[in-house]
């Protein structure tokens, strides 16, 4: 491996984080407390999974250049080489072993931030290039064409247009619509790509709800995509720019809210850490749908039919809504106000395990039999439910909960938030 590039990766330690990443990087005790909080080590088993064995790794490569023994007496500090071997032992553990779910620092004993440093690992491999190649073809694909499966605006625009027909027939009315670039519109709704693409039905399913509350919205044509899979892969130039748009867009067209659809890590990357990386406050409201949703339900503008669902629901929390972004309760009062079966998971809430979709997983075809390995984890959860729907406020976390619902057998309907509410809505 050469210098350069080897260089080029140390440099994050230097320029990355700062007092934050140096005291995370010398605060692990090896207790192993972290051990049972994470989906790899309790579906495996394996000890190279435990969260403080990540941490050590990039702890390893710091003391080597970064402290007096580390660079005279490595061996004595269990410091190591940043070379191809241990290059390549971060990637399998940084990028093919974590979620970067959080549940982890949350059970640490000290408060290390431990999904923190696995992104800072990340972040340096990012700068030597070596970004598993699925992941960064997602990261791609969003840079190049504004959004990360590469839908063609055209493609994009007649799917909205076929969207909006088919909510008119239902609804028996031409004013149920789905705007695109119309300025001067409250709202600005985002969304995932995958709706567009594989999922339309979840698009219609909130303009559903925005014509019932009356809202004034639109959506982008330029700049939809809600998802930024650059601050999964490390690389934070391209989270910048992906940001930057959407920023950019709110202003051309004018909105004062941002409303994001149900994803849980473009609302974490977007609302909770695009503030930071671009430095500067927002200027315009940033909600999730959920909050939306339950502010309708609050304010009186929708109605729901209580006894629409006679069926048992359980719900998911993704981590990157709840555990990072506190937006725990939003969904349950949802839940609540005409769900007659709620069941809650355990754990659920801020504690509940992650379904293993998250931290990019899903983007990354080279870990798919070890990411579905850890989903027994969720698949148990779920079953003990006996539940018949569950509904997850997260499309990432939708997509995995359908692969594991295919894959154990547990024979249920899983739903978007949007869809469960507008398939009650009274109008």
């Amino acid at each position: 491996m050469e210098k350069t590039v080897i260089d080029k990766g140390l440099k994050v330690f230097e320029n990355g984080g700062g007092a934050k990443l140096i005291t995370h990087l010398n605060s692990c005790v090896h207790c192993g407390l972290c051990a049972e909080s994470c989906i790899y080590y309790k579906a495996t088993g394996d000890d190279r999974f435990t969260p403080a064995r990540k941490v050590d790794l990039v702890a390893s490569v710091y003391r080597r250049y970064y402290t007096f023994a580390g660079k005279y007496m490595p061996a004595l500090v269990s410091a190591r080489d940043l070379n191809e071997d241990t290059a390549n032992e971060m990637v399998d553990l940084l990028f093919g072993a974590c979620t970067m779910c959080g549940r982890c620092t949350m059970h640490c004993s000290i408060g290390v931030d431990i999904a923190y440093l696995v992104k800072m690992g990340r972040t340096l491999l990012s700068e030597m290039g070596m970004v598993p190649a699925s992941l960064q073809s997602t990261v791609k694909a969003a840079v190049e064409t504004g959004n990360n499966m590469g839908i063609p605006t055209q493609e994009f625009v007649d799917t909205i247009k076929w969207m909006e027909d088919e909510l008119a027939d239902e609804l028996n009315t031409k004013e149920a619509q789905i705007p695109i670039d119309v300025k001067g519109k409250k709202v600005m709704y985002t969304l995932n790509p995958r709706e567009p693409k594989f999922f339309p039905l979840s698009i219609s399913a909130m303009a559903k709800i925005f014509y019932a509350a009356g809202e004034s919205w639109t959506l982008s044509s330029n700049m939809y995509d809600i998802t930024n899979y650059a601050y999964f892969s490390g690389n934070m130039d391209e989270a910048r720019l992906i940001a930057k748009r959407m920023w950019d867009e709110m202003d051309k067209l004018g909105t004062s809210t941002l409303v994001l659809a149900e994803c849980g890590h473009g609302s974490r990357a977007l609302r909770w850490e695009s503030p930071n990386y671009l430095k500067q406050a927002f200027p315009f409201k940033v909600k999730t749908s959920v909050e939306i949703i339950a502010d309708y339900l609050r304010e009186g503008k929708i109605k729901l039919d209580k006894e629409k669902f006679k069926e048992a629901v359980t719900l998911h929390d993704p981590c990157n809504l709840v555990r990072s972004g506190g937006i725990c309760m939003e969904q349950r009062y949802i839940l609540n106000e005409f769900i007659e079966d709620f069941r809650e998971m355990t754990p659920h809430g801020i504690d509940n395990y992650c379904c293993g979709g998250g931290g990019g997983q899903l983007a990354m075809s080279e870990y798919n039999e070890r990411r579905m390995k850890t989903a027994e984890v969720k698949a148990d959860q779920i079953r003990k439910t006996g539940a018949k729907i569950v509904v997850s406020p997260c499309h990432n976390c939708v997509d995995q909960l359908t692969q594991i619902n295919f894959s154990f057998k547990l024979n249920l309907q899983v739903k978007t938030m949007a869809e469960l509410v507008a398939d009650a809505i009274i109008l």
